[in-house]
């Protein structure tokens, strides 16, 4: 019996969030384009997060250094393969499309002040490019992309 646990749990939906300078490539490039492989990742962390995205995995796009917020729903549709961008095997990409554009952004300061939320790759590893995220953390990030904007202090 532990076995087809293991198998269903292999098999289960994962989430994830990826980093992109929206004046390097924002979100309307990407609905614009349709589709992408996501290319440049140099860290061997966020390689390992790209290797483990399946097919049909949900993934949050954050616009970093600028608007430093959630904008929208990818998934993806093509797994780990060669970064065709360079000549080094190390390094891998995946295909992705965009689903949904959230109603509104979610910032960083709004994530960061969830204490639902405290405990999200974004504020622990905030360097990093691709990461994990449980599917409560993404859960709870669209629907605050669904609602109303949070009032001010």
């Amino acid at each position: 019996m532990p076995e087809a646990v293991s198998v269903l749990c292999e098999d289960a939906m994962h989430y994830w969030l990826v980093k992109s300078e929206p004046y390097k490539y924002s979100w309307d490039q990407f609905c614009q384009d349709g589709s992408t492989y996501w290319d440049g990742v140099r860290n061997y962390q966020a390689r390992n997060n790209l290797q483990a995205m399946k097919v049909g995995d949900q993934v949050l796009y954050y616009h970093s250094n600028e608007g430093l917020a959630v904008v929208g729903v990818a998934r993806v549709t093509r797994e780990a393969y060669q970064d065709p961008t360079t000549d080094d095997e190390r390094w891998v990409v995946v295909d992705l499309e965009p689903v949904q554009a959230l109603a509104r952004p979610v910032s960083l300061r709004e994530i960061k002040q969830d204490a639902r939320l405290q405990d999200i790759g974004l504020i622990k590893q905030s360097r990093l490019s691709v990461m994990p995220v449980t599917k409560k953390e993404f859960d709870r990030i669209v629907k605050k992309g669904q609602g109303q904007p949070p009032r001010k202090a």
